[in-house]
């Protein structure tokens, strides 16, 4: 077996941490909550990180609105996640709620549902079932986990069991 290594901190002054975070957000959006953890793991003096942060979003390094709105796009068209997910996703990276709120209202429903009938159609064809129900409530399930909210997830598994042509004979347990 080969001798591990210690992990070695790298902590860095305020510049350092100001010329990294240039550089990483010059590659890719990151938001105020990102830069503040990173340099939390850095190590950078507390009193230094709020001027370290200002200074980025003075320069446009990062804009919350711009990262919310680009992560909203990419989670719905790439990941087909939905609202809630989104949201919380969101929250965990420290944008603020009215920042969040005018980034979802640019997801647009329609085809959100219609990924999301893709995406139950995809679980289809990997599920095991015995019974309708038991598919039916797997699909409910599925969608739920993927942030939509209960109304659309009944309404999506709906048209997918009609889609696949099975009748579930315990509907009225679900409503």
């Amino acid at each position: 077996m080969l001798p591990t290594k210690p992990k070695v901190k790298r902590t860095k002054t305020a510049e350092q941490a100001l010329a990294s975070l240039m550089r990483l957000c010059a590659r890719a959006e990151r938001s105020s909550g990102d830069a503040l953890r990173l340099m939390a793991t850095w190590e950078v003096p507390v009193a230094d990180r709020q001027g370290v942060l200002q200074r980025l979003i003075n320069e446009k390094f990062i804009d919350d609105s711009r990262y919310a709105e680009a992560f909203v796009r990419e989670k719905s068209n790439l990941s087909a996640w939905g609202e809630y997910k989104i949201r919380t996703a969101l929250r965990r990276k420290g944008i603020g709620e009215n920042i969040i709120n005018e980034a979802l209202r640019q997801m647009p429903a329609e085809k959100n549902e219609e990924r999301l009938i893709e995406r139950l159609k995809r679980k289809v064809r990997t599920t095991k079932y015995d019974t309708a129900y038991q598919l039916k409530t797997k699909l409910i399930r599925h969608a739920l986990s993927l942030g939509f909210a209960m109304d659309d997830a009944l309404r999506c598994v709906e048209r997918v069991m009609k889609d696949i042509n099975i009748q579930d004979e315990c509907d009225d347990f679900l409503y």
